[in-house]
């Protein structure tokens, strides 16, 4: 297969303990040097843009954002912020309107030049959502200064642990929306798990076909952020994504581990899957991306203790657990420290959503 250029990106969009800015700033310079070309900020503990999404954001944080959506300029990087406008769908009237009116003037002020609306882990078991949200998002085009609009639906997988939490969706809803939308406003699909271990051809036709446009991926891997997943390390290189999907996504965006700096190990591997093509090797670019990141020497380290940092997670350590943490702590180096914090139980889960 012939090399491709696929529209990676990065999407904040986990639950827990935010990046800091200078990892953030890191994150996005190292992968803008291979093939990620847009970043979306959309931290579920940041609560100016979901639960407290009517309050101002604090100035401080509105510096914050300004800086970040000029580095990202200077990077050639597309900065967007993601929206949760909790619930809204339930009761859009005036006060909620201007509301809204006043959170897009405050996204058009810090450079957004992607919005995302994100419905995503909210009730979704209410009569005409379809109709409900495309009126919201309409509204919103006609007010935005941002040139791309996406949408996250409420349901986003075919996944029935959606329903599970979140109430059942209404029957043909992707078809409903799909069919409302109008066409330049794109949507959010993680496939067809929440975390997918594989994302094929063949499924993302499917939910082109029935969203009548190409659905842009929410790709949640190495993201680590639930209670099943806080206990480990997603390091190892993306497998099940063909690169034949480039013509089938409109894009594909990331979602990154808590970790931000090891984050980065798997995140390089993705390009390298969609650049190879079927040259790709998944443990070969593991190794290599880990390189990248680490040096030699660390990524030695990591290469051969990958089984336990991924695989056993830290309720099954036992005895290793010490033994790791002397082997990391003497490193001098972000991700080594990212290491010896997630031995320590710096991570644990907390559903921070407020």
């Amino acid at each position: 297969m012939a090399a491709t250029t696929a529209n990676l990106g990065i999407i904040e969009g986990y639950y827990g303990t935010p990046w800091s800015w200078p990892d953030r700033e890191h994150v996005i310079a190292f992968l803008a040097a291979h093939g990620y070309r847009f970043y979306i900020y959309a931290p579920k503990a940041d609560r100016f843009l979901r639960k407290g999404w009517r309050e101002q954001h604090p100035p401080e944080l509105t510096e914050r954002l300004k800086n970040l959506a000029a580095r990202c300029r200077a990077l050639n990087v597309r900065f967007g912020v993601g929206l949760s406008p909790f619930e809204v769908y339930l009761g859009f009237d005036r006060s909620a309107e201007e509301a809204l009116k006043r959170k897009l003037a405050w996204l058009d002020s810090i450079g957004a030049e992607t919005l995302a609306i994100l419905f995503d882990d909210m009730r979704g078991d209410v009569p005409k959502l379809a109709e409900a949200q495309a009126r919201i998002m309409h509204w919103v085009a006609e007010r935005t200064g941002a040139s791309q609009l996406i949408v996250c639906p409420s349901y986003y997988t075919d996944s029935p642990e959606l329903d599970r939490f979140f109430g059942q969706r209404p029957a043909n809803y992707l078809e409903d929306l799909g069919g409302l939308l109008d066409p330049k406003i794109e949507v959010f699909w993680t496939g067809e798990e929440v975390c997918a271990r594989e994302i094929g051809v063949a499924h993302v036709d499917r939910v082109a076909a029935q969203l009548k446009r190409k659905p842009f991926l929410w790709d949640n891997y190495p993201v680590n952020d639930g209670l099943r997943m806080c206990p480990f390390l997603h390091l190892r290189a993306f497998t099940g994504r063909s690169a034949r999907l480039v013509s089938h996504v409109a894009a594909h965006a990331v979602n990154p581990a808590l970790q931000p700096h090891l984050s980065i190990i798997p995140m390089l591997t993705l390009n390298m899957a969609y650049e190879l093509g079927d040259k790709y090797a998944y443990g070969l670019a593991f190794e290599e991306a880990a390189r990248l990141v680490l040096g030699d020497d660390l990524a030695t380290l990591v290469c051969e203790d990958l089984g336990f940092l991924q695989d056993f997670g830290l309720g099954r350590l036992g005895d290793w657990k010490e033994r790791l943490r002397e082997r990391y702590a003497a490193f001098d180096h972000p991700a080594a420290r990212e290491i010896t914090a997630w031995l320590d139980g710096a991570y644990r889960y907390r559903h921070i959503d407020d």
